[in-house]
């Protein structure tokens, strides 16, 4: 990546010129990089990813004072936020197929909770599943996997979604957009702690 002093001959710059080079701006600083093109930016292995950042970036906002003070001590260690620290080590423990924590250290000490019931409808180009817990304490979310074939086991890069929980309230997500074809879906619910539930047992359905 190059930094800029007047790109283009101009005073600012930004967008693509000829399908080759991006001109863009961060942090107040000008800068060019090669045009690069998603190859499946739908793909599990991305989705998940993106999906488990934005659950944190939300959830940090909940947490409260005491449980966001457990994350200080990493902060000051790598100088960073605790909200940095907070994301980056629960996105680590993602990549290693565990549930996120919201205090630092994971406790991992509460009861493993399970989705008590998981419904799947297909659609054109799109398939809703529908999850209810088998319990509220302790709960903070699901997450749901997706894969064309059975999911045995869970794994990171075949999460669509990472979901909060609404008590135990039924929660739903529509997966969209798909290509026409049968998907399997298995989903987890996972606690505060960073306790990871059973996945609910794999089921499919077709999207139109």
């Amino acid at each position: 990546m190059a930094l800029l002093t007047g790109p283009l001959f101009s005073i600012d710059a930004s967008g693509t010129v000829g399908k080759t080079i991006t001109y863009a701006k961060w942090k107040g600083r000008n800068y060019a990089r090669q045009r690069v093109i998603p190859m499946n930016p739908k793909s599990a292995a991305q989705t998940g990813p993106r999906s488990m950042f934005a659950y944190l970036a939300k959830a940090w906002a909940g947490l409260g004072d005491v449980a966001q003070a457990t994350w200080n001590a990493l902060a000051e260690a790598s100088q960073i936020s605790p909200f940095n620290a907070f994301v980056g080590a629960n996105l680590q423990r993602f990549q290693l197929n565990k549930a996120p924590t919201q205090a630092n250290p994971a406790a991992e000490a509460s009861t493993q909770l399970t989705v008590s019931d998981q419904t799947l409808t297909g659609g054109v180009g799109h398939i809703q599943v529908d999850l209810t817990p088998s319990a509220a304490t302790d709960i903070a979310g699901f997450i749901v996997l997706r894969d064309a074939s059975e999911i045995t086991s869970f794994a990171w890069n075949k999460v669509v979604a990472v979901i909060p929980a609404d008590g135990a309230n039924e929660v739903n997500f529509t997966d969209s957009p798909l290509a026409p074809g049968t998907y399997h879906y298995r989903a987890a619910v996972f606690n505060v702690d960073g306790v990871l539930g059973e996945l609910k047992a794999d089921d499919s359905a077709v999207a139109t």
